[in-house]
């Protein structure tokens, strides 16, 4: 009986595959996932992370695959290399088949497609990272089963429909990255126990309020959604808070003054509808603080004078600016920045602004001051130095 090319290449592409899972090289399992994963997925140009896929030889050896035994471990797909062109194609569902899986990452590129729900599968995984690709469609409910699951990171995708409430009960769970993508809906609850360190949800379309969060949080990025409410419930209880940034939603309300006294090196609340006095109890040695954008009113608070970057502008503070201000950017100290624009502001204690360090800005453009105060200021403070009379109360008369 006559046999063809092409059985025979088949054959020996079986003894191949026999023989390695003889010798317990890979499980015969995670070989044909492997397998199908690669035929799923391509280089982009200038890329050649599948070219050391050749599975004639033993897949363990592969670039990306790291194996525990005769199982897949760790699956880190494309050149990580800054710069380097990543992949085009799909995640095939044969993933998930990965059972022994604890890492799976992707560098960034062209993969479309949804993220596989067959992941859920993989109980062991605890490092999810697929940002920046063009993925789409819901993040899988059955993550929120996986418990060892510490890191998942979806940022920078087309991701769309609501996050899964089990999402925020995972145990493990301390790295929640689902930044730039289209979801929508409300934030979910966390509990207590969470252990969650970074919360990063900006640029989304998420709406409603911010929920109770987990005291562990030292990361917490919602920017650029939908939100609505007070915070002023939600934030004094995370004392390890680090990098607070709410800005361009519409939240409304007062700012605690025990939010100053946070660990916050940054703390970013513009574009909102924030309301009230600014009233901390010590001084503020936050780095950066934008609160520019709301309706704070009153006056400005001495203790202010430790932040480094200070943009208060476009809100309706009135009287003179401290003279605790002044001396810290006259006498370059810790205060680089002081934007003040587009308030109500009567005066300022300064000596001409040509005398200010050249490392320093400050702004102070459309307020109530007589004689107003010129100094550099950006392009989008507009043109007018100072507030029309009949908006300047003290004016009057």
């Amino acid at each position: 009986m006559a046999v063809t090319t092409t059985a025979l290449a088949r054959l020996g592409a079986v003894v191949v595959f026999m023989a390695m899972v003889a010798e317990g090289i890979l499980d015969p399992v995670d070989f044909l996932a492997l397998q199908a994963v690669r035929r799923s997925l391509d280089d982009m140009p200038g890329s050649s992370f599948f070219q050391g896929w050749d599975f004639t030889a033993d897949p363990c050896g592969f670039p990306g695959v790291y194996c525990d035994g005769n199982k897949v471990s760790a699956l880190a797909l494309g050149d990580p290399r800054a710069g380097s062109p990543g992949l085009t194609g799909r995640l095939d569902p044969a993933i998930g088949r990965l059972s022994a899986l604890t890492e799976l990452s992707l560098v960034p590129g062209r993969v479309n497609g949804e993220l596989p729900e067959s992941l859920s599968s993989c109980q062991n995984l605890r490092f999810l990272a697929v940002s920046k690709n063009l993925i789409s469609g819901p993040i899988p409910d059955g993550l929120g089963g996986l418990s060892n699951l510490r890191t998942l990171d979806v940022s920078f995708n087309q991701m769309s429909g609501t996050i899964p409430p089990s999402i925020a009960t995972l145990p493990s769970i301390t790295n929640l990255i689902l930044c730039h993508n289209h979801l929508t809906g409300g934030i979910p609850s966390f509990p207590d126990s969470s252990p969650l360190i970074r919360l990063d949800l900006k640029h989304n379309d998420l709406s409603g309020g911010v929920p109770s969060l987990p005291n562990t949080l030292q990361y917490l990025s919602l920017s650029a959604n939908r939100l609505t409410g007070t915070v002023d419930s939600v934030l004094p209880r995370l004392t390890r808070l680090n990098f607070l940034d709410l800005s361009m939603n519409q939240l409304d309300g007062p700012i605690p003054a025990s939010v100053f006294a946070l660990p916050l090196s940054v703390l970013q609340l513009q574009r909102n509808f924030f309301s009230g006095l600014l009233q901390p109890a010590n001084d503020v040695t936050i780095q950066v603080m934008d609160l520019s954008y709301n309706r704070f009113w009153g006056p400005i608070s001495p203790l202010l004078a430790g932040v480094g970057q200070l943009y208060l502008n476009n809100n309706r503070f009135t009287g003179e600016v401290p003279a605790r201000l002044v001396q810290e950017l006259v006498g370059s100290g810790g205060l680089q920045v002081l934007y003040l624009q587009h308030n109500f502001l009567t005066g300022i204690e300064i000596s001409p602004a040509s005398s200010l360090p050249s490392s320093v800005s400050l702004c102070l453009m459309y307020n109530c001051m007589v004689p107003p105060v010129y100094a550099p200021c950006p392009l989008k403070a507009g043109s007018q130095n100072t507030r029309p009379a009949d908006q300047c109360p003290e004016w009057r008369g």
